[in-house]
């Protein structure tokens, strides 16, 4: 059986692996309302089976999952209510009263009276953030719904910068938190250890799909993780921090636990193995990465809403220190083509063509302008191709 951590505050016993609902869902158009076939409603029947057998029994959706809530309800509700932690998530809104509205719509898609877990779905800036936990706003509001019995704890999600993440965590006003956090992005670090400073519950969101695609790895990161596979590299590794209580598995198909559940078998011995992983990983960014650029890369760099286009210089430079690194060229491909679609969930544009005269002011506080702009003008060589959808608008 899976292993439980506690969940912060909450008390809730938590398994390690949650079943995320963001991949299993039939399709993103959930209104009008049109029937699921019915192999994909046996699909995700067999995924909750499969779940439960392994002990894993916190199902994890959102309101903006497509047909994900309407799916997962009629199966939970074949369930003993108290054997479940079931968590639902609302995009704050400008009016309380509007968020307010969509979480009771999230209940009667999931047909159920109650959710141990609603989380304010990305708190990405501070915008989210002034709706969120302005006096009368959209916290103040779930807290409400908290008290009419609705909802047992309240969290947030974020796709937000560290300096926001952390300041939203430090308050201490939420129960727990869902957030990036793995071996390629230990950006939020600050933040889990502030969380674990106000005893919250740590979900960390896609460390599969962000975390590099490791459902299908290149073979120079294959290597460098062996004993282990890249995705059983990555969930040891962040298990074997105790500020962190559970990772998203976003399970298309019975089988997407397998992987998981193999790594964590072998969680008495992670020490051991992870030790000469981590040192691997390490030589190679040395060996892949010049010492000035790895330490200092990220120097001078403007804001992506300061530079020419809206460019994520930053984001840009980061996915190709991963490709050269450790092969990831796919991964940072697939996020690259993404630039400009994801609002504030992913915010910036590409380089599309922009030329050196127009990127090289933007670069004069770096350590070394000529550098960083050969760099991003490799990346963008290496990176650009077909526009990627996002699985939102998919």
């Amino acid at each position: 059986m899976i292993p439980t951590r506690r969940f912060g505050r909450t008390g809730l016993a938590m398994p390690v692996l949650t079943c995320g609902g963001m991949r299993f869902q039939h399709r993103w158009e959930e209104d009008p309302a049109r029937p699921i076939p019915p192999e994909s409603q046996a699909n995700l029947e067999q995924i909750v089976a499969r779940a439960m057998a392994l002990g894993i029994r916190h199902f994890e959706t959102a309101r903006g999952y497509g047909t994900s809530e309407a799916q997962l309800g009629p199966i939970l509700q074949k369930l003993p209510r108290e054997s479940l932690i079931v968590q639902t998530k609302v995009a704050p809104q400008s009016s309380p009263e509007e968020f307010a509205r969509i979480f009771r719509l999230s209940l009667a898609r999931l047909g159920l009276p109650w959710v141990d877990l609603l989380s304010l779905h990305g708190i990405n800036d501070r915008e989210t953030a002034g709706w969120s936990v302005r006096p009368g706003g959209c916290l103040d509001r779930a807290r409400k719904l908290q008290r009419e019995g609705l909802c047992r704890w309240v969290g947030f999600s974020t796709h937000g910068p560290p300096d926001l993440v952390e300041e939203l965590v430090a308050g201490g006003r939420f129960d727990y938190v869902n957030l990036h956090w793995y071996y390629i992005f230990q950006e939020h670090t600050r933040s889990l250890q502030a969380a674990q400073n106000n005893d919250m519950g740590v979900f960390i969101i896609s460390p599969n799909d962000k975390g590099g695609m490791l459902y299908q790895p290149p073979d120079l990161l294959r290597s460098l993780t062996a004993p282990l596979s890249p995705m059983g590299f990555n969930t040891l590794f962040c298990l074997q921090r105790p500020e962190v209580h559970t990772l998203s598995i976003g399970a298309a198909r019975p089988s997407d636990f397998d992987e998981h559940v193999s790594a964590i078998e072998k969680m008495g011995d992670a020490e051991k193995l992870l030790r000469p992983i981590e040192a691997r990983l390490e030589a190679r960014w040395q060996e892949a990465l010049p010492e000035s650029w790895r330490n200092e890369w990220q120097v001078g760099l403007p804001l992506w809403a300061e530079s020419p286009g809206q460019a994520n210089l930053r984001e840009i430079l980061r996915l190709h220190n991963l490709a050269l690194a450790y092969g990831l060229v796919e991964y940072g491909r697939m996020r690259y083509n993404l630039l400009g679609q994801g609002g504030h969930w992913f915010p910036g544009q590409s380089m599309k063509n922009l030329t050196a005269d127009e990127l090289h002011p933007a670069l004069c506080r770096c350590r070394d302008p000529a550098e960083a702009l050969r760099r991003l003008l490799a990346a963008r060589d290496l990176f650009q191709g077909d526009k990627v959808r996002r699985l939102s608008s998919a």
